[in-house]
Parts: C-alpha cells; sequence; structure tokens
C-alpha cells in the first residue's frame, strides 16, 4: 500500500502510516528520507539555532501521534500549536472539565519535553520571538542564548514595564508555563536542581520554586538568586504563583470577580476580603505565607518598589540597589517611607506603604523589626497565641511591664507609627466597624479623624461595649506619651520645641511618660499654635473624663484609688469625683495631682460637664460673645449672677465652684496667673503647705499693698466674688468680718446682701481694710 498524500507541512513530520501489506517477516520498507531540520534566527543577536523537532512543535510520530490525531485535527504542525492543543487538553482533564479519552502520560512527557527543549533558545519560539524581536534589539542585544541558554528571556522579563504590548503577551504565556513547570526557566533549573531534589522531593508540582524559597536559608547564593528572580518576575500576577492561585481559586472568583490580574490588583483584593464571612482558611493562609516572604525579602514586593522607586530616591536619598547591598540602608528607607508616607509624591506610592502598614498592624509576621525584637518575649508570654488578628501585638501589649527593654522599644515604635489612622489598630476597627460606618462614615480616614470621631462619641448609648472599650483603651495609651496622640503631636511640634525642649528624649524607643503632656498644660498660656491649643484642651477633656488618661496622676493615686475607689467604674470623671471626696485621707502626691488637675478644671467651663450643662441658658444670655478658656466663661457667669432671671440651678453650681475658690488660689486662674511672681516672692513658704487651706490666699491678702497691679486687681475680683456668697471666717473676706457685725448684723446671708449692705455703709473708703470691697 503506498503512502498516504499528505499537505506539505505535515510531511516534514508524519511518516507512512504502513509500507504494505507484507507479512512480518518482510523486510521493513526503507525510510522517508529525512527532511533537513529548519533553523531560526528572527533574533539575530540571540544566535541561530535549531527549531525543535525540525518544525518547532511537539513531535507527531512518537507518543504523542495518536493524541494529537484524535485532539488536534485540523492544526497545521509548527511554532508549537500542537503543543498548545494538546496542553489545553490536558489541563483540561486535570480540572475535570473532559470526559472520555485523555492524553497518555508518555505524551505528556513529550509535550513537556519540547517545552524544556523550546525554552533554552528564544529563536526555538518563533511567536515569541517574533513578538519580542524590537525589544530584544531595544534592550537585550548583548545577550545570547547560544552561550547561555534562555538569558535573553530572563533579560526581557527585567525589561517587562519597557515592553511593548504584544511582546508583554508572550512573555506573560511563557511566565505562565514556568509557573507549572519551573524547568522551563533554563537557569534556575540548571542552579537548583539540586537543591531542589535534596529539599522538596515532596513539592506539589508548580510548588517547587515557593519550596524552595521557604528554604532560602540551605541554598547557595547561585540558586538563591535565580529564586528570588522568579519569585520578583512573577509577584504582581497571581497567576503566576500556582500555589496561591489554586488556594484562591475560588475566593477570587466570589470575592474580586472582575478584577484584572497584574500589579497586584487581585492579591490586594483578596488581602481586603480576608476578614469577610465566607473567606476561605486556606487561601487566607497562603496570601499570608506570600506577604510573609515579601517581608523577609523586600525584593518581592515588586509593587511597592515599583511604585515608590522615585520617592525612594527623592524623599529618602536611596535605591532598590542600595537597597539590595545592606540590610541597614534597606531598614532606613522602609521606615523613611512610612514615616514620611505624608511627604511621598506618588500617589501609587502612598497607597503601597499604607496597605504595607496596614499589613504590619494585623500581623506581627509582617512587621519584621518588631517579629526580630520580640521573639524570645513571644516564646515567654504568648506561646500559644496564633499570629493574625493582631492578637500576638495584643498580647505583647498586655505584657509590656515584664517585655525585654528591646523589645518594649520595638512595640512602643510600632505603636507610634500606626496612631495615625483607624485602619492601622486593627482590635479597634474590627471592633468598631458598625460605628466607624454609621458615626463616622463621611470622615476621611488617616490623620486619626476617624479616632477622633469615635472618641467623641464615646457617651452615645448606640455604641457596643465592644467598641467603646476598645476606643477608652487607646485611649488610655493614647494618654501615656504625646507621640501615640497623633493629632497632638503633629499640632503642638513646634510648641514642643520651643516650651518644651529637653524633657524627654526623642530618640525610638524612648517613652517619654506624660511629662511633654504635663509642661504642654502648664505652659498653655503661650501655645502659639491654635491648633495645639485646641489639641491640648482635648486632652485636657481626656484627662477629666477617665483619671487613667492622666499618666502622672494614676501612677501618683494606684494606691489611693485601690483604698478608696476600687469599685468606682473610670469614665465621666467618677474616679475623679471620688478622690476629692476623700481628698483629706489621700497620700500627698495624689492630692497634690488631683489638684492641679481640678485647678485646671477651673479655667474652662467645657472641662466642667456638669457646671456646663446646667448654665448653658445662661451662657447663651449673658455670656454669648465670651470666649471659653482661662476662666472667661465662669467670671462672667459669676459677674452675670446678680441678674433677676439667672437660674437657681446654675447659681448654686457656681457657688459650689466658689467654695473651693476660696481655699486654693490654683483654683482661681486669675490669682494663679496674675500674682504668680507676687506668689513666689511673698508666699513662697505658704505655697509649700498646700492642702486646701487657704494659706496662699491669706498670705497675698496679708501682703496685698505689696503687690504688683495686676495682682492686686485679681485680688479684688476675687473678694468682691467671696463678699457675694459672704461667709464668716473665709480667708478671702476675713478681715470683714469686723465690719459685717458692726453694719449688717441683721442682714441675711443670701447672695449679695451682706455685699450690698457693707457697700451702702461706705465700708470700702476705710483705709484699715484694703481688701473689703476695694474698687
Amino acid at each position: 500500500m503506498a503512502c498516504l498524500k499528505l499537505p506539505a507541512a505535515a510531511a516534514l513530520l508524519l511518516l507512512c502510516l504502513f509500507a504494505s501489506s507484507a507479512s512480518a517477516e518482510d523486510k521493513p520498507a526503507a525510510p522517508a528520507a529525512a527532511a533537513a531540520p529548519k533553523t531560526s534566527k528572527i533574533i539575530e543577536s540571540a544566535g541561530e539555532t535549531q527549531l525543535p523537532n525540525g518544525v518547532g512543535d511537539v513531535a507527531l510520530d512518537g507518543a504523542c501521534k495518536a493524541d494529537a490525531a484524535a485532539f488536534c485535527k485540523g492544526i497545521t504542525p509548527g511554532e508549537g500549536r500542537v503543543a498548545m492543543c494538546l496542553t489545553r487538553r490536558i489541563k483540561q482533564a486535570q480540572q475535570g472539565n473532559m470526559a472520555g479519552r485523555m492524553v497518555r502520560p508518555k505524551c505528556e512527557e513529550q509535550v513537556a519535553a519540547y517545552k524544556v527543549e523550546r525554552s533554552k533558545h528564544i529563536n526555538k519560539d518563533p511567536a515569541l520571538a517574533r513578538a519580542c524581536k524590537d525589544d530584544a534589539a531595544n534592550f537585550c542585544k548583548s545577550v545570547s542564548d547560544s552561550s547561555t541558554p534562555g538569558s535573553v528571556l530572563v533579560c526581557l522579563r527585567e525589561k517587562q514595564r519597557k515592553l511593548t504590548t504584544q511582546c508583554k503577551g508572550e512573555i506573560l504565556r511563557t511566565q505562565a508555563e514556568i509557573a507549572e513547570d519551573w524547568r522551563l526557566d533554563p537557569q534556575l533549573y540548571s542552579a537548583c536542581s539540586a537543591s531542589a531534589a535534596k529539599l522538596c522531593q515532596e513539592a506539589e508540582p508548580g510548588t517547587e520554586v515557593d519550596c524552595l524559597l521557604a528554604s532560602s536559608k540551605s541554598l547557595d547564593w547561585s540558586c538563591l538568586g535565580h529564586v528570588v528572580r522568579v519569585e520578583k518576575e512573577a509577584a504582581g500576577d497571581i497567576r503566576l504563583n500556582m500555589k496561591l492561585f489554586r488556594a484562591c481559586v475560588n475566593d477570587q472568583k466570589k470575592f474580586c470577580k472582575g478584577i484584572e490580574p497584574g500589579h497586584m490588583r487581585v492579591q490586594e483584593c483578596l488581602e481586603d476580603a480576608m476578614d469577610k464571612a465566607g473567606f476561605s482558611g486556606g487561601c487566607k493562609a497562603a496570601l499570608e505565607e506570600v506577604i510573609q516572604m515579601r517581608v523577609a525579602d523586600f525584593r518581592l514586593d515588586t509593587g511597592l518598589l515599583d511604585a515608590c522607586e522615585d520617592d525612594l530616591r527623592a524623599v529618602c536619598s536611596t535605591s532598590a540597589d542600595k537597597m539590595e547591598k545592606s540590610s541597614e540602608e534597606k531598614d532606613r528607607a522602609m521606615a523613611c517611607l512610612q514615616q514620611f508616607k505624608e511627604e511621598l509624591h506618588s500617589d501609587a506610592c502612598r497607597d503601597k506603604v499604607q496597605r504595607k502598614m496596614q499589613r504590619m498592624s494585623r500581623d506581627i509576621r509582617f512587621d519584621d523589626v518588631l517579629a526580630n525584637a520580640c521573639q524570645a518575649d513571644r516564646k515567654s508570654y504568648c506561646p500559644e497565641v496564633q499570629p493574625g488578628s493582631a492578637r500576638v501585638i495584643r498580647c505583647l501589649q498586655d505584657h509590656r511591664s515584664s517585655l525585654s527593654q528591646t523589645c518594649a522599644a520595638a512595640l512602643f515604635d510600632h505603636e507610634v507609627k500606626m496612631a495615625e489612622d483607624i485602619d492601622f489598630k486593627y482590635p479597634t476597627r474590627k471592633a468598631c466597624a458598625w460605628e466607624i460606618s454609621n458615626f463616622c462614615k463621611n470622615i476621611p480616614h488617616g490623620h486619626a479623624r476617624v479616632i477622633r470621631c469615635l472618641q467623641s462619641r464615646l457617651s452615645d448609648e448606640d455604641m457596643s461595649p465592644e467598641c467603646k472599650a476598645e476606643v477608652v483603651r487607646d485611649q488610655n495609651r493614647m494618654a501615656q506619651d504625646y507621640r501615640l496622640n497623633w493629632r497632638l503631636k503633629t499640632a503642638c511640634k513646634a510648641d514642643i520645641g520651643a516650651l518644651c525642649e529637653g524633657l524627654c528624649n526623642d530618640k525610638e524607643g524612648q517613652m517619654c511618660g506624660g511629662v511633654v503632656l504635663q509642661c504642654l498644660q502648664d505652659k498653655q498660656d503661650n501655645l502659639t499654635s491654635p491648633a495645639c491649643q485646641e489639641e491640648v484642651f482635648y486632652y485636657q477633656l481626656m484627662e477629666v473624663t477617665d483619671f487613667r488618661n492622666d499618666v502622672i496622676l494614676a501612677e501618683a493615686c494606684r494606691a489611693d484609688v485601690d483604698k478608696y475607689c476600687k469599685d468606682v467604674e473610670p469614665g465621666e470623671g467618677r474616679v475623679h469625683t471620688c478622690l476629692r471626696h476623700n481628698m483629706n485621707f489621700l497620700s500627698p502626691a495624689c492630692a497634690r495631682e488631683e489638684s492641679k488637675l481640678q485647678a485646671l478644671e477651673y479655667r474652662d467651663i467645657r472641662l466642667k460637664p456638669k457646671l456646663a450643662k446646667v448654665c448653658s441658658e445662661e451662657r447663651a444670655v449673658y455670656c454669648k460673645r465670651v470666649k471659653p478658656g482661662k476662666a472667661r466663661v465662669i467670671t462672667c457667669l459669676m459677674e452675670a449672677m446678680t441678674q433677676p432671671n439667672f437660674g437657681t440651678e446654675c447659681r448654686a453650681e457656681l457657688q459650689q465652684r466658689q467654695k473651693a475658690v476660696k481655699n486654693d488660689y490654683r483654683y482661681d486662674i486669675g490669682v494663679m496667673t496674675g500674682c504668680r511672681n507676687d506668689i513666689e516672692e511673698f508666699c513662697a513658704e505658704e505655697k509649700t503647705k498646700l492642702r486646701g487651706n487657704a494659706t496662699v490666699l491669706r498670705c497675698l491678702v496679708q501682703n496685698f499693698e505689696k503687690t504688683g497691679e495686676p495682682c492686686q486687681a485679681e485680688m479684688s475680683r476675687a473678694v468682691r466674688f467671696a463678699l457675694w456668697d459672704y461667709q464668716a471666717g473665709q480667708a478671702l473676706t476675713r478681715e470683714c468680718d469686723a465690719d459685717v457685725d458692726a453694719f449688717c448684723p441683721k442682714v441675711g446671708p443670701a447672695l449679695c446682701h451682706r455685699c450690698s449692705c457693707l457697700q451702702a455703709g461706705g465700708v470700702a473708703a476705710r483705709a484699715t481694710l484694703p481688701l473689703c470691697l476695694p474698687g
């Protein structure tokens, strides 16, 4: 029987199926003359090479003969077309999408062998070579596959962002093939085959590179370099990471449908969905493993490096090449990007840094500085705590007082970095998800705006107990060092430098406690920045609401709180009220701090919630245009108390305040500031005896003629207010007791009655009583 007539192209590959009907004993027919193998030199600089199997396709006279005839009818062999057809069939069978006959194992091996051979030289892959001919001439003309197999393709992948669209498409196809079979990267396979045989015998196909990367400490430099190169090349596209792709295929369909692969888009979409209901544990674990690898080797974080290339140079004075040569330079550069996030020029870079910090806040494994510093502490205090959801970080925070100095410093630095955005406070963001979406839905994230929004709604009955507990915890921590309060730290930067310089070592890891916050309060009248003034006031609101927000007071009163107020729930000023009820029994340090805070409250009506509430109508009528602060509103209300329509509740609350003012000069901001120098000159000894017994006020009364005009003016006002609510034996009005007995013995003690009587009697003119109704 004669040979079948075949198309010219197929005749080059296929032999006659049968020779003649000769018996087994007959001699075999002489083989047809073999066609000369075709060569390819599309990219001249790569060198000339022979096409695999003569035409650049899988051989059709061997193990794939029957399968090609069954599955690839009508496909002309050449340029890998038959191999591609058979590959599609193999994949469909692997995915369970094909019934019936499958490609036989020996044919699968032959297809793989063809691809391995093709990968060694770019000109063996005509479709790839034609698509990338111009790009190779532009970027890789000094590279030859004839001398180093696979080198042109490696060169092109390194320049991928600059390639033409058609070349990028073909490059992606080769990367997808390498993701499934690492042997298709000749340089990688040559450098790492021995290591893989030793370390990755159990690795599933397509995961060999992940296995090698996980064993990076056991690899030689040559192998490690190629593993890192391949991971960098594949990092942006989930399709090129077979382990991640397989683990997340269903989650991708469910949560990221329509998201185009590439440039980390799908991976970032999956990261954003990790905490959503229905997200699989397998995908989450695979994602976390990939992120951890990027943290361990910054070179794998190609998205960040590409987006921040210009900012690394302009803002941080470095580059990826410098970072690769020095771990110290890498750490400095990463810290720089985080510290100066708001100053970065590229929106894309800011977004990548934001995402990196979100990961760091969620999982200690993603903050390599903190993880390394706290490795031993984690084993000691959190051995059973699983990473993720900030659990390990929270555990370390709960054991803060027991941590090593290195770990405690790293934890503090971590908290300072994370103070700027609710997105970096994972437990709070999770506990307050409903509150954020309802109370703060129109407030932009960043600059601690959402954090402040949540703080301002603490008294809202719709806030969940879980959210409230997290916000209060965050407030308490924020009060322990000004740098943990992002808004105050930023607003008061200049004032801290001018007024509080040298009080605290501002180096990383060094905590200041409450000294800077105390300094800002003590010098609040000298603050130049309105924003700083507002933030200091807000901190004072935190202090008067919860004693734990005043770290110096909390430490001074620790034993007193345990002794007198242990059953009092912190918040809404309850512990302060308890301590003041027990003022005569408190330790000197606690009494001093509580008195100091009480004096602070009298500076601003907003720091006295009850007074502000009961006097709201009077304030609107009599003090509408009076600016809060420096006791201006309270002074205005005091002067308006004689008005006939002044409310009884407001008057009673003001009189209660006046009782305290008459016994301690620090509660009267006018006297405290106007007489500061006079107190130091005439009443220094009395100042050391402060205990609410009016010793300083008595001293100022006795030295009235010697004091300066500002002090005399303030003392006159203070005496006038004291006479409006006259009581015998009081420090400020004791000089008037005899006149009251002499001129007004029958006048009742109602507000201002005795005051009016004394004025009518001309007592103010008596030279022996300069403080009795002066002015």
